[in-house]
């Protein structure tokens, strides 16, 4: 029997991941708050639901990518939630960055209706969720991924099983922290380039293929040098990721000051109305303190 999926939460990532799934033929349904968002999906042939609980009814598998954890809690366990169409055998994969935490507590309560859930944060942005192209850092059991990973490898090259509920989120808080701080240094790279009066195109091809290369440099920097700050990953989004990073770090006890200073600098972007811009706009604070504007 072909497997119905669920998808709830579209929007930059989740409308384009949903997308391709729906380009599989996969029996779609589809959820969200603003319902047209979904329009493009559902005239294409995908089904609407009015909320998670018919989502659930009409699913074998729901995936969900909203923003934070309030968010996933609500769909999962909330007035017309998941739980509340509860049936045995239903898988749930959560692509949401939320805490750990409170991965480990929804993942036991669905545990109890005999609900499998699996936590599969993606990394890769609005071009990965295109492209088919992400990296899925998944916590569970690994025979219900086993399960599922045909319907992930539509969304993602790289799957890896972490280990249990809670390590696909505390992988992808490692992510976070790795892309937030070379964010940085690609803003004070391009910032002293600038400063220097070099060309920043130049620059970052010449550098992005030696040893300071990375995904940051070869991607954001010449939004950056061009002054494009579409999103493809807001700025909001990132302090709420590096919100959660740093309660992890407080709960482990462990000192971040690269992370706190990053989550600093774009509290200043925010501050200047960039919060809804993309990561990139982190560049305009490290130019002021350049007195380049």
């Amino acid at each position: 029997m072909e497997t119905r999926v669920g998808f709830i939460g579209l929007g930059i990532m989740g409308f384009s991941m949903a997308s391709r799934l729906l380009e599989a033929k996969y029996p779609l349904t589809v959820y969200n708050r603003t319902r047209s968002k979904a329009n493009p999906l559902i005239n294409r042939g995908a089904r609407w639901a009015k909320n998670p609980a018919e989502v659930a009814e009409h699913s074998d598998v729901i995936l969900i990518c909203v923003t934070d954890t309030p968010d996933v809690e609500a769909i999962v366990s909330g007035p017309d939630g998941i739980l509340s169409a509860a049936r045995p055998g239903l898988i749930v994969v959560d692509h949401s960055t939320i805490a750990p935490s409170a991965t480990k507590k929804l993942s036991a309560a669905l545990a109890g209706e005999e609900i499998s859930m699996l936590d599969a944060p993606v990394s890769g942005g609005d071009v990965g969720a295109k492209n088919g192209t992400l990296a899925i850092m998944v916590g569970g059991e690994k025979e219900i991924l086993d399960k599922v990973e045909p319907i992930l490898k539509r969304l993602g090259t790289t799957i890896t099983h972490c280990g249990p509920s809670g390590t696909g989120q505390l992988t992808k808080l490692v992510n976070q922290i790795l892309v937030s701080v070379t964010n940085m240094a690609v803003c004070e790279a391009l910032t002293f380039a600038r400063k220097s009066g070099l060309d920043l195109e130049k620059t970052i091809g010449v550098t992005a293929g030696g040893a300071g290369g990375s995904w940051q440099l070869a991607t954001l920097g010449p939004r950056m040098a061009a002054g494009d700050f579409r999103p493809g990953f807001m700025i909001n989004l990132q302090q709420k990721d590096l919100r959660l990073v740093l309660q992890s770090a407080e709960e482990c006890k462990i000192s971040l000051p690269a992370a706190s200073l990053v989550h600093q600098l774009f509290t200043a972007a925010q501050a200047a109305g960039h919060g809804k811009d993309g990561t990139q706009a982190l560049f305009t604070v490290v130019e002021k303190l350049a007195s380049l504007h």
